[in-house]
């Protein structure tokens, strides 16, 4: 009789992600039966990230874990993506999945809003990573031999997209700035190491500017607190 916990693992294709998985592999407790990545449909790329869909699934194949890619409208608001969410992991939990890992690392509000959603279906949440030191973490994924690319960055890093994390460039890196990049300063593609069979191999492609509306609350009361949208801008790297 199988006494594993049956899990999903919430796969980014980046380095936290890798990380958390290399750890979760190792977990005898543990039975990861596949990755999940959202995608956004327009693009054909990972949500937030921009990395192409064909690259995902490289990684996947060297890694040898089945993908389900959770499709997603561009930009959607919080009730659509949690009734996709909902649906799909409906599913899963019918085929016996109990257990869903994170790699998140220190935000508490986003382990309470995952946990709360699973919870609704009848799932737990796993989060290898948590509560550890940031900069000891990036390190450690260095010294296990793990190379990844930085493929998205808040428009004040544009220096970095593009490059590949060291040990410099993370000591190079304002002090506001987490080594992990855990509040969504930047965000990176994972293409050598230990979990994968094989290196997923891509080119550079053109650096493009996008921004994003996000809402935010107004303090101001002769504006009857009502919500309003500020822009934030990201760099992204294409890899193709």
């Amino acid at each position: 009789m199988n006494t594993k916990k049956q899990c999903i693992f919430n796969w980014s294709g980046g380095k936290d992600s890798t990380l958390a998985l290399h750890y979760a592999l190792q977990d005898p407790e543990l039975e990861i039966r596949y990755l999940i990545t959202t995608i956004t449909e327009k693009y054909n790329r990972v949500s937030m990230h921009g990395v192409r869909e064909s690259l995902l699934i490289k990684q996947a194949e060297s890694i040898g874990i089945p993908l389900i890619q959770i499709r997603l409208p561009d930009m959607p608001d919080m009730e659509t993506y949690d009734r996709i969410m909902h649906q799909r992991l409906s599913i899963l939990k019918e085929e016996g999945i109990t257990h869903s890992i994170f790699g998140d690392i220190f935000l508490e509000d986003l382990r309470k809003y995952r946990e709360d959603k699973l919870s609704e279906i009848g799932m737990k949440a796993i989060f290898p990573l948590w509560g550890r030191n940031t900069k000891l973490l990036i390190d450690e994924f260095l010294k296990l031999h793990y190379i990844t690319i930085i493929v998205c960055a808040q428009q004040n890093l544009k220096n970095v997209c593009g490059k590949i994390i060291t040990k410099e460039l993370i000591q190079s890196l304002p002090l506001n700035i987490d080594p992990c990049g855990e509040n969504g300063e930047f965000h990176t593609f994972a293409f050598e190491g230990p979990i994968f069979k094989n290196k997923i191999a891509f080119q550079l492609g053109e650096m493009v500017f996008r921004t994003y509306n996000t809402p935010n609350q107004n303090i101001d009361s002769d504006l009857n607190n009502e919500e309003v949208s500020s822009k934030i801008g990201f760099w992204y790297s294409d890899l193709i």
